[in-house]
């Protein structure tokens, strides 16, 4: 990963532009930085009139936090609600949007677990086990 310039070398940079009439792409040339870095650096400086750099990275708070006490709220009425309905729920109650991996991401964060209720009735059997499977060959019948 490329290592960020130092200050005094953007300061040179903005001061060869603004006080000595240098063009951005001239002062880059001459302080060795890309033409790119130097007319950033320029545009934030005027529109901000800010030398140091963007911070970068951080925690980026989730949208679905203000949320919290809706999502409980919904599972609480409906325990058997999909992530994928409970996303659509919430776009349509609150206009916001979540997918299920999003969701699904938030609740482990906050410790939410969903537990699903078999929908297996207790008339039908249950199918046969991988384990009794294990080792038998089913052969292929080829149709004419």
């Amino acid at each position: 990963m490329a290592r960020t310039y130092s200050q005094d070398l953007r300061d040179r940079v903005i001061d060869a532009v603004m006080r000595d009439g240098m063009s951005r792409r001239a002062a880059a040339r001459r302080f060795g930085v890309s033409e790119s870095s130097a007319v950033k650096w320029l545009q934030r400086f005027q529109a901000t009139d800010a030398r140091t750099p963007v911070g970068t990275g951080g925690h980026r708070p989730s949208i679905l936090k203000p949320h919290l006490d809706y999502l409980e709220a919904v599972l609480a009425e409906q325990p058997d609600i999909t992530l994928a309905a409970l996303g659509r729920r919430l776009l349509a109650d609150r206009a916001v949007k979540a997918d299920t991996s999003m969701l699904s991401r938030f609740f482990r964060r906050e410790g939410v677990t969903i537990k699903k209720r078999g929908r297996r009735s207790k008339k039908r059997p249950l199918a046969s086990s991988s384990k009794e499977n294990r080792g038998k060959r089913q052969s292929a019948v080829l149709k004419p």
